[in-house]
């Protein structure tokens, strides 16, 4: 039998004798059991930045501890291949994970916390690691196929810096549903950095909880008073700056700097600092997944037969707002009976008082807002107005607007 397109690849390709449109194609066992752990893990957390230096796995290893504490189910699982720091950061240096035939345990830290790491498995703490991308991406894949994770509440994945072969191996291994979080300093230099892994998760299609901005200020040890030694709040302007949610500023704390040196999480030791409040924070915004009740997904809209319908979205430079509270404008979309936009304009000049901006869209005739970060005055004022609220995902107008029309986005 000649050979079929869909053979091509199989080692008994021509020589089987079976209908090419019959056969089934071989599992991909790593593949299968890689999918079969991640079904078990209900949030996936990957901590990314721009640039290194920033503080991003001492942040990442205390958002898991401080999930932990809080008694849900973790993993933290560190994939930067020529820096692993995760298992001194833990005081885990020297472990060795359980292994058996077909996997291996992480490491325990604590009841609630298992680590993996390539840390563990170089005996010699001075042995380079020189890989190329499909290495690194195949050791990826194994840490999230062979690992017995178990069930869990999160996985918090420390990436390495930058946008490279490892933080885009992690997002397409653990697929659109992965939230990331990006760490920065103030400075400009790491805030230019972070733009670019701002355009690098949009362009991967996950969702970005936020940005965080560490070593924001300097704790004094002897009266606790908080001095900016870096620019202040360029991270926070950043965030607005492309339509992302802040999740808070991260001072450099004497505290915080020596729990890293010697190996224990601040969180495990401290939760009234100035440092491990601003962690806590962060922490909060994560357990807030985990407590929400399913979503309504709206349905596709309902097109009119004449006319058009009326979108709005708030904006801030090209990008969604966090919320239509801090837009700068909107942006009008006209769609017409067969889902296409018929026009676009901008609408400024909008009063900016709480509640006014919604009676200000029903004037405009807009149906549909598609928006996040509403209050509840917010909401309610939006349905008393008859306007329809969804929550859109934050990045691109674009986005949101393709997932409204193909009924993907959840009714706020």
């Amino acid at each position: 039998m000649a050979d079929d397109s869909k053979c091509s690849g199989c080692a008994s390709s021509g020589s089987c004798g079976q209908d090419p449109g019959a056969c089934t194609p071989p599992v991909d066992p790593v593949e299968a059991r890689m999918q079969g752990n991640l079904a078990k893990i209900r949030h996936k957390i990957v901590v990314l930045s721009g640039k290194g230096g920033v503080g991003k796995s001492t942040v990442a290893v205390n958002l898991a501890v401080g999930l932990a504490l809080a008694g849900k189910r973790v993993g933290l699982l560190d994939v930067d291949v020529h820096g692993p720091s995760v298992p001194r950061l833990l005081s885990l240096t020297g472990q060795d994970p359980h292994m058996e035939r077909d996997g291996m345990e992480p490491v325990s830290w604590g009841k609630n916390l298992g680590v993996m790491s390539l840390g563990f498995l170089l005996k010699d703490p001075d042995q380079a690691v020189i890989w190329r991308g499909p290495v690194k991406g195949g050791l990826i894949r194994q840490f999230l196929a062979d690992v017995y994770w178990g069930e869990l509440d999160y996985l918090v994945v420390d990436c390495p810096p930058g946008t490279g072969d490892e933080p885009m191996s992690v997002l397409q291994f653990l697929g659109p549903t992965a939230s990331t979080v990006i760490v920065t300093t103030p400075q400009a230099v790491a805030v230019d950095d972070v733009r670019r892994s701002v355009s690098f998760v949009r362009l991967m299609g996950n969702p970005l909880l936020g940005l965080i901005e560490n070593m924001s200020g300097f704790v004094c040890r002897h009266c606790g008073q908080v001095e900016d030694i870096f620019a202040a709040g360029g991270g926070e302007k950043l965030a607005t700056e492309m339509g992302a949610d802040f999740l808070g500023r991260i001072p450099l704390d004497p505290e915080l700097v020596r729990s890293a040196d010697e190996g224990y999480p601040l969180l495990k030791v401290d939760k009234e600092g100035h440092a491990a409040r601003a962690l806590l924070g962060v922490v909060d915004r994560l357990l807030a997944l985990d407590k929400g009740r399913p979503e309504a997904v709206a349905a596709p809209p309902e097109l009119p037969a004449e006319g058009v319908l009326r979108i709005a979205l708030p904006l801030n430079g090209t990008m969604l707002s966090e919320s239509p509270a801090t837009c700068k404008r909107f942006l009008l979309v006209e769609v017409d009976k067969t889902a296409q936009a018929v026009g676009t304009k901008p609408l400024e000049d909008f009063p900016a008082e709480p509640g006014q901006w919604a009676a200000w869209l029903a004037d405009q005739d807009v149906n549909v807002l598609l928006a996040r970060g509403l209050a509840e005055a917010d909401r309610a004022a939006c349905a008393g107005r008859g306007l329809t609220v969804l929550q859109a995902p934050a990045g691109s107008p674009d986005a949101a607007l393709d997932a409204y029309l193909k009924g993907a986005l959840a009714v706020s």
